[in-house]
């Protein structure tokens, strides 16, 4: 008797699973911004991803890891490692020019200023201080990381002249956010036009006002 022909079986449905995966994201990322980590339940995310509380757990394992997960994913989608990495030769002004652009409309959209009002939220009604030191860790600090060692490789390449690169990056940082993260967390800006060309304006001021500062002096 002929053998039945063997049926190849499908492995494990890994397009499904990122699906689910990038829903459970979606989710936790509204439901963070909304409510805030104290105020958002592992119930809440399973519910409105479609998915059981068990995938959720399974995909993230807990809710910390989650959170950490979601400020990852918004932080990487708006601003990833790449834009951080200049090729010899290429000019300092350009790559830093569009990281203060990208840097200032991330910083300054109603999801980043939502998740923030959250987290201070909860840190303010005594909530555990771990939940901002995972927002800190995943955005500023990530962020003052990768620009720090884009600078470096400036002075080191002759393109910038500072002797203290740390702090050189946290001023350019400081240049990014002017007032307007907090105008925007405090509900002041008057037209959303008009703002969104603020941030522009100010991201190109802070670049301009970098590279006085710190570009080569000529010893002549």
């Amino acid at each position: 008797m002929n053998a039945s022909p063997k049926v190849k079986t499908q492995g494990p449905g890994r397009p499904k699973d990122m699906e689910k995966r990038a829903a459970i994201l979606e989710a936790a990322k509204a439901l963070f911004t909304q409510g805030g980590f104290a105020g958002t339940s592992m119930d809440a995310v399973a519910a409105a991803a479609s998915v059981s509380k068990l995938t959720v757990y399974s995909h993230f394992g807990d809710k910390d890891n989650l959170f950490r997960e979601v400020i990852r994913s918004h932080v990487q989608d708006r601003l990833p490692d790449d834009l951080f990495s200049a090729p010899p030769g290429t000019d300092i002004r350009a790559t830093l020019t569009g990281i203060a652009r990208r840097h200032s409309a991330m910083e300054t959209n109603s999801e980043s200023v939502g998740t923030f009002r959250a987290i201070l939220s909860d840190c303010q009604q005594g909530g555990n201080p771990r939940f901002g030191r995972l927002l800190w860790e995943e955005g500023p600090a990530r962020m003052h990381a990768l620009l720090q060692r884009l600078i470096q490789g400036a002075v080191e390449a002759g393109q910038l002249e500072i002797a203290d690169v740390p702090r050189a990056t946290t001023q350019f940082l400081s240049l990014l956010k002017g007032d307007l993260v907090l105008r925007r967390l405090f509900g002041c800006e008057d037209c959303v036009v008009q703002f969104a060309d603020e941030v522009t304006s100010n991201a190109m001021a802070a670049v301009d006002m970098f590279l006085r500062a710190y570009a080569p002096r000529d010893d002549a």
